[in-house]
């Protein structure tokens, strides 16, 4: 009967049970987040663009199983080509685009 007179009212006893909630409650919550169909990385291809506009702007290609970084340089880009018409903005905001055809006047 020693047993019962031990009084059992250590508060260290109490803080471990906490953690061990908070550790399934985590483990909850990250099973949910990897199974959520939101997630971007679920879908078999996407295309991900951080810091848009920015000099340190990434773009994350994911095709399948293959993930493609590409990464913004300081150097403006430089390629060949032939001009193919003229955009206008409207005043209401849209985009009129105007190609220009083969026959000049």
């Amino acid at each position: 009967m020693r047993f019962l007179d031990q009084d059992d009212d250590d508060p260290l006893l109490s803080v471990v049970n906490l953690i061990d909630l908070f550790l399934v409650v985590i483990g909850i919550l990250m099973i949910l987040i990897v199974t959520n169909p939101l997630n971007p990385f679920s879908s078999q291809k996407v295309t991900v663009v951080e810091n848009p506009g920015q000099p340190d702007m990434r773009i994350t290609i994911k095709d399948g199983r293959e993930l493609t970084r590409y990464e913004a340089s300081q150097q403006v880009g430089e390629g060949q080509g032939v001009r193919a018409g003229t955009t206008y903005r409207l005043d209401d905001g849209r985009m009129i685009y105007v190609p220009e055809s083969s026959e000049r006047p």
